[in-house]
């Protein structure tokens, strides 16, 4: 059984930094995309950065303000957001080979 945990959200002033941590249990294969989304209230959840095959995506409105890494064991999955800005302010969640989903951490810019 395929488990995420997300782990590192919390308050923060605008401009400042946090990173998120997904722990990923179970097994999934080698090729599967592994990434991060995050939804605002009243807003659909929507892509913020995704790792597959080598290649990692950015949602144009965090380029150059937000980094996704994935370990090479695929056991575990990061997102360092620095410049944070109040419209950041969503429910994060990792996703693995678009089938497996974290409960989310919350992420408050303020």
């Amino acid at each position: 059984q395929v488990q995420l945990v997300e782990s590192g959200g919390g308050s923060v002033q605008a401009g400042g930094s946090l990173e998120l941590s997904c722990a990923i249990s179970g097994f999934i294969s080698s090729s599967c995309a592994l990434g991060w989304y995050r939804q605002a209230p009243g807003e659909e959840r929507e892509l913020v950065a995704i790792s597959s095959g080598g290649t990692t995506t950015l949602a144009d409105s965090v380029k150059d303000r937000f980094t996704i890494s994935v370990e090479d064991s695929k056991k575990a999955l990061y997102l360092q957001m620095n410049s944070l800005k109040t419209e950041d302010t969503a429910v994060y969640y990792c996703m693995a080979c678009s089938l497996y989903w974290g409960q989310g951490t919350q992420v408050t810019v303020s």
